[in-house]
C-alpha cells in the first residue's frame, strides 16, 4: 500500500514508519521540516502540491500537532489547538479534491478528551467526556476542548468515499530517544520514579506493536468508523506502573514526590503536571469487541519487553 502521515516526524510517526516500511509498504511522511528521505513538505494549513501524494494513496494517519510536552501557556494551548484543527482541515480538504481518495484516514485523537476519573474505566460507549470535572485545574479543559475540535474536523470533512477514524490513544510506549518511556526511564535511574502526588492516578498506554497492529486492523474492518480508544486493556494507577518500570529496569527504589514538588520539576522541564496528575483509565472497548487481541495486555510484561529491546539497541551500537 501507499501510505501517507502528516506530522509523521514525531515519536509516534517514527513507530509507524518503521513498522509499516518494514511490512513492504510504500510510507510518505509529511513534515514542516523535512530532512529524510521519503520526506515532503507541507505546512499543515494550506493545500500544496502535497497533497499530490494524498491522492491515489490507501492510507492516510494524521498525527500532526503541536507536542503536548510543554508549559501550558495561552500562546502554547492556543498553537497545539491550531496546529491540530488546521492540520486535520487541510487534510481533508486533500481528501475531498483527490481524484483517487484514499480508502481510510485514521486521524490521531486524544484519551485525554475523558474525564479525570477513578471510579470506572472509560470506553467508546460508556466513558465520560471531561471538561466540566470538579475539583481540577480550570485549565485542564483546555485539553478536552482541543480534542473535541480535533475530532469535529474529522467528521465535518466532506469526504463520502473514505472511512474516518479518530484514534484516541493513550501513550505509545516505544524504545525510541526522546519518547515517553524514555523521559520515564531516565527518572527512574535518577530515583525519581515513585508515585506523583499519592499515585492514585490511573495511567493508560499502548505497547508500540499494539499499535501499529490496532492501526493495521482498523484498516483491514471496513465496518468500524467514528472513536475508537487505543489503550492496553489494563490501566493501572501511576504507583503501580511506575513500580513495574523500576522492577523492569532494576531500579528498587523510586522516591515519591508531592503535588507541589511536581510542579517546581513540570517548570524546570518545561512541561505541565496534567501530564502527570490527570487520571486516564481508558479501555479498548471497540477494539475489543471486534476482535481485537493485544500482544502485550498488561503493563509489567510490556515494561519488560521494552526494557529488553532498549537494552538490545543500546549494546549493538
Amino acid at each position: 500500500m501507499k501510505i501517507v502521515i502528516p506530522g509523521g516526524t514525531v515519536q509516534v510517526g517514527t513507530v509507524l514508519k518503521r513498522a509499516l516500511g518494514a511490512a513492504g509498504h510504500d510510507v510518505v511522511v509529511l513534515s514542516r521540516r523535512p530532512r529524510r528521505k521519503g520526506e515532503v513538505h507541507w505546512d499543515g494549513v494550506t493545500l500544496g502540491p502535497w497533497a499530490s501524494e494524498i491522492d491515489g494513496s490507501d492510507l492516510v494517519v494524521n498525527l500532526a500537532g503541536r507536542s503536548v510536552n510543554c508549559r501550558y501557556t495561552p500562546a502554547n494551548l492556543r498553537e497545539m489547538m491550531d496546529s491540530r484543527v488546521l492540520s486535520a482541515r487541510v487534510v481533508g480538504e486533500a481528501i475531498a479534491t483527490a481524484a483517487r481518495p484514499p480508502r481510510v484516514w485514521l486521524q490521531m485523537s486524544t484519551a485525554t478528551v475523558y474525564a479525570h476519573r477513578f471510579d470506572a474505566p472509560n470506553d467508546e460507549v460508556t466513558g465520560v467526556l471531561g471538561g466540566s470535572e470538579p475539583g481540577v485545574p480550570g485549565y485542564w479543559s483546555y485539553s478536552v476542548d482541543i480534542a473535541k475540535a480535533w475530532e469535529r474536523e474529522l467528521e465535518a470533512a466532506d469526504t463520502p468515499h473514505t472511512r474516518k477514524v479518530a484514534l484516541r490513544a493513550a501513550m505509545v510506549m516505544s524504545p525510541d530517544r526522546g519518547g515517553v518511556l524514555d523521559v520515564l526511564l531516565r527518572l527512574s535511574r535518577l530515583g525519581l520514579g515513585g508515585p506523583v502526588a499519592g499515585g492514585a492516578q490511573y495511567v493508560s498506554w499502548i505497547h508500540e506493536r499494539d499499535f501499529v497492529r490496532a492501526v493495521e486492523f482498523l484498516f483491514a474492518r471496513e465496518d468500524i468508523e467514528g472513536a475508537v480508544n487505543l489503550a492496553a486493556p489494563a490501566p493501572l494507577p501511576h504507583r503501580a506502573f511506575m513500580r513495574a518500570l523500576r522492577t523492569a529496569w532494576g531500579v528498587p527504589v523510586g522516591l515519591p514526590a508531592t503535588r507541589w514538588m511536581a510542579e517546581a520539576g513540570a517548570l524546570v522541564l518545561r512541561s505541565d503536571t496534567e501530564l502527570l496528575l490527570k487520571s486516564r483509565r481508558v479501555v479498548p472497548g471497540r477494539l475489543l469487541d471486534a476482535g481485537f487481541v493485544f500482544d502485550h495486555p498488561d503493563w509489567p510484561e510490556a515494561a519488560a519487553d521494552l526494557v529488553r529491546r532498549l537494552r538490545d539497541r543500546r549494546a549493538a551500537y
